[in-house]
């Protein structure tokens, strides 16, 4: 049977260790703590900063729920659990900074067990991390994508590429026809390793969050800005909230399980604008990152070098 227990401990160290880190870069400014429950079994801790020197907004949750039937959030890749009850740990968290020169964050470990508990039962991990700049540069996007491999590189060759495509897919916004940001990792209904393997994996994609995060926001927060930037940082917050409202599962599993709405929405910016038909103008730095980094694309040049390798 999975260890729940060593699981709910390390999510909540993880929630600790990432706060503690993100305060670092904050003039004093820390997190406040929201202890909630869960009608149905369970609750969790929603700690959020606002208004601070570096993030505008920055929530991470941390969940440890049960209940008699999974949601069709849960069970559309897999209806063969339809009417099972469950079982869903987490830490989820979404960043988005002051400067738009900084990009949005959005990070998410989980573990689902699913079935009786005197009959035989499925368990499966998920999660991932995923950028959205606003104002890209490419040397931060490489970095990010750096620790995304050397976290995935010990589980074999292929895992990086292989979520990192689920990544590039799951992302995207198909009314826009374009990603939400600039990938990473995601994966789900993960069980294709033993329990202590597809452990370890999520502590490594976990643990390595704030190592792909932190220098980039370190590094670009003090970038000056003015109203130009910071409208077109609010226009394509939009986008964020369009996937989020839309096409999240993590989203949508909240909500109709009867979670916390205040915890769940938190990924939401708390400034954001829409207008009509906008369209930046060619070869301005704005139309670069629509045209240039909006697409799905190989960052760490992985495939010339496995062919290079070749011959």
């Amino acid at each position: 049977m999975p260890d729940v227990e060593a699981i709910r401990n390390y999510l909540l160290g993880l929630q600790a260790e990432v706060c503690a880190n993100l305060e670092t870069i904050e003039d004093g400014q820390r997190f406040t703590q929201e202890t909630w429950t869960y009608p149905q079994g369970g609750g969790g801790i929603t700690r959020i900063l606002a208004n601070g020197a570096a993030l505008e907004q920055g929530g991470v949750n941390f969940s440890h729920i049960k209940g008699p039937q999974l949601p069709a959030a849960a069970t559309a890749r897999r209806p063969e659990l339809s009417g099972q009850s469950f079982e869903a740990l987490g830490v989820s968290l979404v960043m988005h900074p002051q400067n738009p020169y900084v990009p949005t964050s959005h990070m998410n470990v989980r573990f689902f067990v699913a079935g009786k508990q005197d009959s035989a039962q499925t368990w499966w991990f998920g999660g991932g991390y995923d950028l959205t700049p606003y104002y890209p540069f490419k040397e931060d996007v490489v970095h990010w994508h750096r620790v995304a491999f050397d976290a995935c590189k010990r589980f074999g060759d292929g895992v990086y590429p292989r979520f990192k495509k689920w990544c590039d897919e799951y992302f995207y916004l198909k009314h826009r026809k374009e990603t939400r940001g600039v990938g990473g990792l995601f994966f789900d209904d993960l069980n294709d390793w033993d329990f202590d393997t597809c452990f370890e994996f999520l502590r490594s994609v976990g643990d390595s969050y704030i190592d792909a995060y932190l220098p980039i926001l370190r590094k670009r927060k003090g970038l000056s800005y003015g109203e130009k930037e910071r409208d077109w940082q609010l226009y394509r917050r939009g986008r964020y909230v369009e996937f989020n409202l839309v096409y999240d599962r993590g989203t949508l599993f909240g909500l109709q399980s009867g979670g916390r709405t205040e915890s769940i929405l938190m990924s939401l910016p708390p400034k954001v604008v829409w207008r009509y038909n906008y369209r930046p103008e060619a070869g301005s730095p704005e139309a670069d990152l629509i045209d240039n980094y909006l697409v799905p694309r190989d960052w760490l040049d992985l495939e010339s070098k496995v062919q290079t390798a070749k011959t």
